[in-house]
């Protein structure tokens, strides 16, 4: 028989990674619920034609798309936007603004595997859907924050820009959005000759190309400094000097909060629907962003909504297990803390699985010996377990209605009623 194996870019989560990716997803949800998110669960599968709307030529080609049996052309999500942006446009509609919204799950993309990048992997996606203010951006940026903070990781950065910059100067030149788009996918490369030479070939003129080549050199931690080098550089662009203003307005709204922020003006994601700031967050161990979001002003009206400014972020949930991991960061992960049963002889089992059964009714995790080994065996798998009590039940204990409790830790044991049983294994932290 061949011996099957994942699939390229797929993989397994063995149970202590999945306990702290676990654990990961449920700090997300604290931070949903401190914020006032509320959790929605849209399809695994959308229709091709919604996926592909403004998802970038790069997202595009790397989508797992196929026909199903009504012949209709699908894919995998690739990532959550666009499928909330259908949810407000479809079902929300009428929700008063604004709609906070977020959702956890598994999204796919046909990337060649590397460190950090699989072909299924997992995020939580924030949303706040009806406010065009800086205050709704800065709630992302602050939310993120609040996140990469309580699952203990260190020294990450987030960098930020504001797509309207490059647009408005694009647009101004008299850019088509096709040419433009193309333009940013190769700056998300970081390409930027070849994305210079594409906008000459689209009638930029020789100042523009200058400004965009010398836009993409500014950078740096010192935001007030580089912000104001920025609006020289652009200030014959009055469209572009209004997006320079509200980003500088954001990060003004988060200066007290202590976020390690870097401006990089030639910055750009590969996500065709951004129409105001967008950020993506870094940590010093791994070259690829932990998070990532941005303001979208106009897709909920193009799924057919009403114009609705938005704002959100993706969380990349298995991206931050590897940074905690790779950091070591103190994260407490909910590990199987069971107490071990074992029926001294099989003539005990149906006591045994009473027992065991009370004691779950109780809210006491039980793991019962179901192998048929000796009691001494079954102790020795028990350890190895890591089971920090075992509930011996024999017949000489039984004509006395208790049990042997044994501490797996100090080698000691005693005898308990069984009434008692689930108080005590309580009062020990199982």
């Amino acid at each position: 028989m061949s011996e099957f194996r994942t699939l390229r870019g797929m993989r397994d989560f063995l149970p202590d990674e999945t306990g702290l990716l676990r654990s990961i997803e449920g700090k997300a949800r604290e931070v949903a619920r401190l914020y006032g998110y509320r959790e929605v669960i849209t399809p695994v599968l959308e229709s091709y034609e919604l996926l592909a709307a403004k998802a970038g030529e790069e997202v595009r080609t790397r989508m797992y798309a196929f026909k199903d049996l009504g012949g209709r052309m699908v894919a995998l999500r690739p990532e959550f936007t666009a499928s909330i942006a259908r949810l407000v446009a479809v079902t929300l509609r009428n929700e008063p603004k604004p709609i906070r919204l977020y959702c956890i799950g598994s999204l796919y993309r046909y990337d060649e595997p590397q460190k950090g990048r699989f072909r299924e992997f997992w995020q939580s996606n924030f949303e706040l859907i009806g406010s065009d203010k800086a205050e709704a951006d800065s709630e992302i940026l602050l939310l993120t924050n609040r996140f990469m903070k309580a699952v203990g990781l260190k020294g990450y950065v987030f960098k930020v820009s504001h797509i309207g910059i490059l647009r408005s100067i694009f647009g101004r030149e008299g850019v088509a959005e096709d040419a433009q788009n193309r333009a940013l996918q190769l700056m998300d490369k970081k390409m930027y000759d070849e994305a210079l030479s594409l906008l000459r070939d689209a009638g930029a003129s020789e100042k523009c190309l200058k400004t965009v080549k010398e836009i993409v050199e500014i950078k740096g931690s010192n935001v007030n400094s580089i912000l104001a080098e920025i609006e020289k550089l652009i200030q014959d662009y009055e469209e572009a000097v209004y997006a320079l203003k509200n980003l500088a307005r954001i990060l003004k709204l988060v200066e007290a909060h202590a976020l390690n922020v870097t401006v990089d003006a030639g910055f750009a994601r590969g996500l065709e629907y951004y129409t105001g700031i967008i950020f993506e967050v870094y940590v010093p161990e791994l070259n690829i962003a932990l998070a990532g979001g941005g303001r979208y002003d106009r897709l909920v009206e193009l799924f057919g909504g009403e114009p609705t400014p938005a704002v959100g972020v993706a969380h990349g949930l298995d991206r931050i297990m590897l940074a905690v991991q790779e950091q070591n960061a103190p994260l407490e992960t909910r590990k199987a803390n069971a107490a071990a049963l074992i029926a001294t002889n099989e003539t005990l089992a149906p006591e045994g699985i009473r027992i065991a059964e009370m004691l779950r009714s109780e809210g006491v995790p039980v793991e019962m010996e179901v192998m048929g080994r000796r009691v001494t065996k079954a102790l020795e798998d028990a350890d190895r377990r890591g089971a920090p009590y075992v509930v011996l039940v024999g017949e000489k204990e039984l004509t006395e209605n208790s049990v042997v409790l044994r501490d797996m830790h100090k080698k000691q044991q005693q005898v308990v009623k069984i009434e008692d049983l689930a108080k005590i294994l309580k009062d020990l932290g199982i």
